[in-house]
């Protein structure tokens, strides 16, 4: 399929962040289950289930468009999944842990902002103003958390780590 147009270009992003939203629905449960403190684990599970509005969100969006709601496979999102992977299996502690898992989900809401900041624009040029007023909403959740996490990470106790 050749991506020519506007709205090929906005069916092709939505089908990469479909496919973000529905591997961070895994990769939030698994942040959530290797964080010890509390306070972050409650933040991750509370953007799972936001993250699942904005699966049906997006679903919204390809009906809005007249497509069916297709993921095409993000390398990029798949990294990160595998770079955490990789630093669990190191066996760090707890502490260790928790500021990675911290830098992780900072990592993805980055990226999820950067998705949703360029697929709204699209939406609205191509004349898809409720689509882009959703994929708006879901931007601005994203940022909220990234928020959250920045707020984490800005008083995360340092000296939990060894020296």
């Amino acid at each position: 399929m050749s991506v020519d147009s506007t709205e090929d270009l906005l069916v092709e992003g939505l089908q990469h962040v479909y496919y973000t939203e529905q591997r961070l629905l895994d990769a939030l449960e698994e942040l959530e289950s290797t964080s010890t403190q509390e306070e972050l684990q409650q933040g991750f599970s509370e953007h799972r289930e936001e993250t699942q509005k904005h699966v049906e969100r997006l679903e919204q969006v390809f009906e809005q468009l007249g497509q069916e709601p297709e993921a095409a496979e993000d390398p990029v999102v798949e990294g990160m999944i595998e770079a955490h992977e990789e630093f669990v299996n190191k066996d760090p502690s707890d502490a260790a842990l928790n500021r990675f898992n911290i830098a992780a989900g900072q990592k993805s809401e980055h990226y999820e902002i950067a998705a949703y900041g360029n697929l709204t624009p699209l939406a609205d040029q191509a004349g898809y103003d409720e689509a882009a007023d959703l994929l708006e909403q879901n931007m601005r959740e994203e940022q909220d958390a990234l928020d959250e996490l920045s707020e984490l990470g800005e008083n995360f106790d340092y000296g939990e780590l060894e020296a």
